[in-house]
């Protein structure tokens, strides 16, 4: 077997041992060399999970006795609540990652992976955001138009089925363009009139209109506007969606908790394998592979 399939053997049993997040047991006084049994029973995991995190880079190389046998130290044992820390929040591949990287000597580029992760939570806050107030762009009455605002005019009814797209377009007070731009992009999808070829806006299209009309005054991006909508069309709209986004929202902020206390403790331990000089190899001034 090649390294690279070794090592992608190795992470995907990871993902399965990462689940196992019992508190690290009390155990050898500090100092003394722990054998592959010993680090395991402190975590409550198997002999063989242990070298598979070894195999994985989660943990430093281990020196080996003469008759060949692993042999680990308080650093490995560090390492390794590193990780499984890391993985309450970041996940088990990115904390595998993280904790690979930094053991190849490359300190920035792990750095660089845990900014990547809190980026993407960031990016889930934000369209979180937007799908919440899209929710508030449907409300019963369509808003009016500056026009009709300005003549004191009431707003229009309810848009009744298979409106056409200058209807739809008077209705949100945008231009048709708009709505050609937006279906283009595949925000929209109106259904076609046989024969005639025109678009037929039925209310889960108005509705879909008035969303996008809601997040592009808001600065919204494309991008950032089709998974809004897909929540919308999943979850049904009101009520279900508004609850879809609560639960999601508790999600987020544990996760932000879990991947707080996971950059505390990788910064614990870098400082530590850092200052002890445990490791070696590193071109950026940080940890790099044991010697064997």
């Amino acid at each position: 077997m090649s390294p690279e399939q070794q090592s992608g053997q190795a992470t995907a049993e990871l993902t399965q041992d990462a689940t196992v997040t019992e508190p690290m047991r009390s155990g050898p006084a500090a100092g003394r060399p722990l054998r592959s049994v010993d680090l395991a029973r402190l975590a409550g995991l198997s002999t063989q999970q242990i070298r598979n995190y070894e195999e994985a880079g989660v943990l430093p190389p281990a020196e080996r006795t003469a008759s060949g046998y692993r042999t680990f130290t308080d650093v490995h044992r560090q390492a390794l609540t590193t990780y499984r820390t890391l993985v309450k929040g970041y996940g088990p591949v990115v904390a595998a990652r993280i904790m690979r990287t930094l053991h190849a000597g490359d300190v920035p580029a792990a750095l660089a992976l845990v900014d990547a992760a809190h980026a993407a939570l960031h990016e889930e806050r934000g369209a979180l955001r937007a799908t919440g107030e899209a929710l508030e762009a449907l409300v019963p009455a369509p808003p009016v138009t500056a026009r009709r605002r300005e003549a004191g005019a009431p707003p229009p009814a309810t848009p009744r089925s298979g409106l056409r797209i200058g209807e739809v377009a008077a209705l949100l007070g945008v231009r048709t363009s708009a709505l050609r731009v937006w279906e283009a992009a595949g925000l929209l999808s109106p259904a076609r009139q046989r024969g005639t070829g025109y678009r037929v806006f039925g209310p889960a299209d108005v509705r879909d209109a008035r969303v996008v009309d809601s997040l592009r005054r808001g600065h919204y991006l494309f991008r950032q506007i089709r998974p809004v909508l897909e929540d919308l069309r999943r979850e049904g709209g009101g009520e279900p969606l508004r609850a879809a986004l609560t639960a999601r929202g508790e999600a987020l902020t544990a996760r932000t908790h879990a991947m707080l206390a996971g950059a505390g403790a990788l910064h614990g331990y870098l400082a530590r394998v850092t200052a002890a000089g445990t490791t070696t190899g590193s071109t950026a001034g940080g940890p790099g592979p044991s010697p064997r």
